[in-house]
């Protein structure tokens, strides 16, 4: 477990330790990770660079390797050459445009070497496409879709960490699927208001993280947007992205804005609402139009959930070669085998 003393790290070996898995923990503190070992009473294996970790996993040749280090367009390269070359299976948290696309370039490689890869093993990810692939069970192609994700989550005090801040800057350049293409898009347009399946309400805009990219692989369709409820709402906001954007392609200067943020302090919060959801709507080209919602609780818990139940079933050899997303290797049912519940329209109802 790359990133063992994070809250990710944490949370992934808490619920390897319900399904009697032991995790051990990498990460660059010896004292710190012995600390956050003592409550799952996982291992710990001190590395003080990723090329130390990359070379442990070389000479371990470990069965499965999750990544929760960021940002993962840096970290996973490196990572994932290193499970290749022994045949080690690789899972981690990414949730960007660009993350996910080096993922899937990897499938050909991944599957010549006989390990699979799972990319965006968290909440919004997840979420978000199960959603989509229970929509088209057994429909063509839509026309058009889009996916949002709501999270609520209580906030731990610490510092915001590369792997959050990464996949932030990393999404600051606006992208949404046209014609089956990326394209160019405003970020933090496409305002909706939302009402959930609760009553509460919350107010949705575009932004585009990994979530993006698996939509459009579940789905098939031509046009997609992905949208989060953690957008800002100032309007002065959306106006100063493309300046940031533009700034963020300088990678020195990208590098140097992630180490700084990362050290962010956080300070502790209850999470705003009892659930958080992945929501999604559908249209074809007929003119029907579903929409549907995936229900769980705190977001932080079910992207350990998954990471865990993915590792879990990759140890008992039900994985396949290739670079996959959770729901697109374990299918819609494994977002229910950690906690979640689908509410679903019927069919022609919206």
């Amino acid at each position: 477990m790359l990133g063992g003393t994070g809250r990710s790290g944490r949370t992934i070996a808490a619920q390897l330790a319900r399904h009697g898995l032991t995790a051990v923990l990498v990460g660059r503190d010896a004292s710190r990770l012995h600390t956050a070992a003592q409550p799952t009473g996982s291992e710990t294996l001190p590395a003080p660079s990723l090329a130390a970790a990359a070379a442990e996993i070389r000479q371990q040749r470990p069965a499965v390797v999750v990544n929760t280090v960021g940002p993962f367009t840096t970290t996973a390269p490196e990572v994932i050459d290193a499970c290749r070359a022994v045949g080690s299976h690789y899972v981690d948290l990414a949730n960007d445009v660009a993350a996910l696309s080096a993922a899937y370039g990897m499938h050909d490689a991944a599957t010549r070497a006989g390990h699979t890869l799972v990319t965006g093993a968290g909440f919004g990810v997840t979420a978000t496409e199960s959603v989509v692939a229970k929509l088209c069970e057994g429909r063509p192609a839509p026309l058009w879709v889009r996916v949002d994700m709501v999270p609520s989550i209580a906030m731990e005090e610490g510092t915001a960490g590369e792997a959050l801040i990464g996949t932030l800057l990393g999404s600051l350049h606006g992208r949404r699927i046209t014609d089956g293409r990326l394209a160019p898009a405003r970020i933090f347009s496409d305002a909706m208001r939302l009402t959930l399946p609760d009553g509460s309400q919350v107010t949705t805009a575009s932004m585009p993280s990994g979530e993006l990219l698996a939509a459009h692989r579940a789905s098939g369709a031509r046009h997609v947007l992905s949208a989060t409820s953690e957008a800002p709402s100032s309007p002065l906001i959306p106006a100063m992205m493309p300046a940031l954007g533009s700034l963020m392609r300088w990678g020195r200067l990208r590098a140097f804005t992630t180490r700084h943020l990362a050290r962010v302090r956080v300070e502790a919060k209850t999470r705003p609402r009892e659930h958080s959801w992945g929501h999604a709507v559908v249209t074809w080209t007929d003119g029907e139009t579903r929409e549907g919602w995936l229900r769980l609780g705190d977001a932080q818990e079910f992207t350990g959930a998954v990471a865990a139940e993915i590792a879990r079933r990759l140890l008992t050899g039900k994985g396949r070669p290739g670079a996959f997303t959770p729901a697109a290797l374990f299918g819609t049912t494994l977002a229910e085998s950690c906690g979640a519940a689908y509410l679903l329209p019927e069919r022609g109802q919206r």
